[in-house]
């Protein structure tokens, strides 16, 4: 069951501080406070978990505070949307909003190899006006003996070079919970120059113990990959398990799936699942064409294919877009072949400004249509 406080109720109000003395004697029932601060109020959530089947709405709804119930029946209890629940959420981190009414393009290195071509990087991005990037550390791989990152020995020159650049947010993929440690440490011994957010790749989305660990932790924002071999249900229920465990602040990222039905392409593309997850949940939706397509091949319009997939998960409405640049792509050490080059940057930032446009449009005539 969840309760809905009337906006700007703070913790330390006399409504507030009545509802949770009422909260703490309920038998067999836990609650958790989740507030979120918007532009103009802020709004605050009250989790019950536990035997709440015996509690009715009209006692609920009458409690001090609350502004209106919902008894959970959804597979997602924290990060679902109940009950034709249509309130925009988002969240804030170092100074960017990530919402479902947002976009942010995160191009960058899939994996991190010099430190000059961390800076080439940087730099085009400020050139470019963006201000996030993904920069991999800690690279999982298929092989034993392929370059797996080089971990935490490459994080103080990226976050440097990051704050040098104005770069406010890195989307950087972890493998384990000591590497939140590396990267918290890393940050503090160079200043806090940017952010991080946390990236749990396609092959650990069932690792349930990383899951819990990183969702026990609320200082970054998770993005979290659909598992490449399971249903849109499990890797959504790998979500939860982040929120469940206090950290709501998650960016769902729909990546292609595992099918030689998807050839010549790397995967077979999901992006139709873009309106499916917003639809089912409250959180923003990221896409990543590059490993959805896996190369830089072109069709006959002159036109990437990784361009064209872009487009098409921005069309649906994506809120973020997960795509491998590089400097010199044929020295990258993970990945190079799908890769775009800084010369393809402005191009692929005003192919990304059209297929906006067109779902702005889309949108807006959605809405005259049901007025």
């Amino acid at each position: 069951m969840i309760l809905i406080l009337k906006p700007d109720t703070t913790t330390d109000s006399e409504a507030f501080l009545a509802l949770t003395a009422f909260l703490e004697k309920l038998p067999n029932i836990r609650h958790r406070i989740h507030q979120e601060t918007g532009t103009q109020q802020l709004l605050t959530e009250v989790y019950l978990v536990g035997d709440t089947a015996a509690l009715t709405l009209e006692e609920m709804q009458n409690l001090p505070g609350v502004e209106r119930v919902v008894r959970v029946s959804e597979e997602y209890r924290v990060l679902g949307r109940h009950k034709d629940d249509r309130r925009p959420t988002w969240f804030d981190y170092n100074g960017v909003r990530f919402g479902q009414d947002t976009l942010h393009v995160f191009a960058g290195l899939c994996a991190v190899n010099t430190r000059e071509h961390v800076e080439a990087m940087m730099k085009a991005l400020q050139e470019n006006g963006q201000v996030c990037t993904r920069m991999g550390a800690y690279k999982p791989r298929t092989s034993p003996y392929s370059f797996q990152g080089h971990g935490k020995s490459c994080l103080p020159y990226v976050f440097e070079l990051a704050g040098k650049y104005g770069i406010k947010v890195i989307a950087m993929e972890i493998t384990h919970e000591d590497h939140v440690d590396e990267i918290t440490e890393a940050l503090e011994q160079t200043g806090n120059p940017t952010g991080v957010m946390l990236q749990i790749g396609t092959r650990n989305t069932q690792n349930f113990e990383l899951l819990k660990s990183v969702g026990r932790q609320h200082r970054f924002p998770v993005l979290l990959k659909r598992g490449f071999g399971i249903t849109l249900e499990e890797s959504l229920n790998a979500a939860e398990y982040l929120a469940s465990e206090g950290n709501r602040n998650v960016v769902f990222c729909l990546r292609g799936m595992k099918s030689n039905m998807g050839d010549p392409h790397r995967n077979f593309v999901d992006f139709a699942h873009v309106p499916v997850v917003k639809r089912l949940t409250r959180m923003p939706v990221s896409v990543d064409p590059s490993h959805s397509v896996g190369s830089r091949d072109k069709a006959p319009d002159g036109i990437l294919d990784t361009m064209h997939v872009a487009a098409q998960g921005v069309v649906a409405g994506a809120n973020m877009i997960l795509v491998d640049f590089h400097p010199d792509p044929a020295s990258a050490l993970v990945d190079g072949p799908q890769a775009l080059t800084l010369d393809e940057l402005p191009w692929f930032l005003d192919d990304v400004q059209i297929a906006r446009e067109a779902y702005l449009k889309r949108q807006e005539r959605a809405a005259a249509e049901a007025t």
